[in-house]
């Protein structure tokens, strides 16, 4: 018998790289912007609570319709203003699905959260490249000037953006959804760490606007474990998105975890405020070792060594069982390093850390 003909992937995901981010087993885990502490105990006795309540042979509700009531309370929106996914990725692979495809287009501006290229890909959507300022922040005019040559059917303004912090000023992001609304495009502000900053383009939200905003409960509701993210937007948007979502795709436990999270707000208020303050904390200590930063609105730090390779300086952090981003081959943000805000004890071991690693010898060309 003749040796089997393997089936091939399409050539557009057979030549992509999957979506990594090292998982290491250390004392200072800092590298992918998670709560550093758990949510409060009345939340996980809550949930624990509600594991009993599931009817776990029967469907969840198709429509969410709990969790989407709740959150439209909580955003001061109406419940068809909101679509909610697994995670604020399948958020964005929904939108790419609905309003994206072949012979559609996407910009981005980089460097940026590399999500949204890996889904573009996927989803054969065209990739339309913009770029940033030396402080990483969006120029007017470069923005509209490619919107109006390229006229790309969706526009993500990441903000914060993810890796560097920076955020887009509300005046900016109003004429970046005028200018779409002249041709038909949709702009997504994706505010994956919107809470961390003092403005959001919620605001901005009308019917008549074509304008969504992404977030997660990841991040500020110390949730990562959950996987539940959502959006707002206007209705006929949330409807489309309704389209092309698989069925059930939200569980039964997962809806009523947020729901019970919700009612926890108070508490997660007060971990936003305290991881601010570690922020500009740990923002202040930077600032006096020999390494470039820009300012942060989001839970995590960039910075860029300058005394030895960032290269050298993450493995020697790792060394230490301390483990950072690593983004020092990203165009754009080369030689640079992400740290997350973490606990006060996590961010001086960190500090500590990184100013033994500053002083070592250098191993490259080793």
């Amino acid at each position: 018998m003749a040796d089997p003909v393997l089936p091939a992937a399409r050539p557009g995901v057979a030549a992509m790289d999957g979506y990594h981010s090292p998982q290491v087993d250390v004392d200072v885990r800092l590298n992918t912007n998670e709560s550093p502490v758990p949510p409060p105990a009345a939340f996980t006795e809550a949930v624990a609570a509600a594991v009993a309540d599931q009817a776990w042979h029967r469907y969840p509700d198709r429509g969410a319709t709990a969790l989407r009531a709740a959150l439209a309370d909580a955003h001061g929106v109406a419940a068809g203003q909101v679509f909610a996914a697994n995670g604020s990725n399948e958020v964005l692979q929904s939108l790419f699905l609905a309003y994206g495809g072949p012979g559609r287009s996407a910009a981005i501006f980089e460097p940026t959260y590399a999500m949204y290229a890996q889904i573009a890909l996927t989803t054969g959507t065209g990739l339309v490249r913009g770029g940033r300022d030396a402080d990483h922040r969006l120029v007017r005019d470069d923005v509209l000037a490619l919107m109006a040559d390229q006229r790309p059917d969706l526009v993500f303004l990441c903000s914060p953006n993810n890796p560097t912090g920076t955020v887009d000023p509300l005046d900016l992001v109003s004429d970046v959804v005028d200018a779409a609304a002249g041709y038909g495009g949709l702009v997504v502000v994706d505010e994956a760490y919107g809470q961390f900053a003092e403005a959001s383009a919620a605001t901005l939200l009308a019917d008549d606007r074509p304008l969504v905003v992404s977030r997660t409960f990841s991040k500020t509701w110390a949730m990562a474990g959950v996987r539940l993210g959502h959006l707002l937007a206007p209705e006929w948007c949330v409807a489309e998105l309704e389209k092309v979502v698989l069925p059930y795709h939200l569980d039964s436990l997962k809806q009523a975890v947020g729901v019970l999270a919700l009612r926890h707000a108070d508490a997660m208020a007060e971990r936003v405020a305290t991881l601010v303050a570690e922020r500009d904390r740990l923002s202040a200590a930077l600032a006096d070792l020999p390494v470039t930063t820009w300012p942060s609105q989001a839970n995590f730090v960039l910075f860029r060594p300058e005394a030895r390779p960032g290269r050298d300086v993450w493995q020697a952090l790792l060394d230490r069982s301390v483990l950072v981003r690593d983004f020092t081959a990203m165009p754009g943000v080369e030689g640079c390093l992400r740290v997350t805000v973490g606990t006060r004890q996590e961010n001086d071991h960190f500090l500590d850390a990184l100013r033994e690693a500053l002083d070592s010898p250098s191993t490259e060309g080793d």
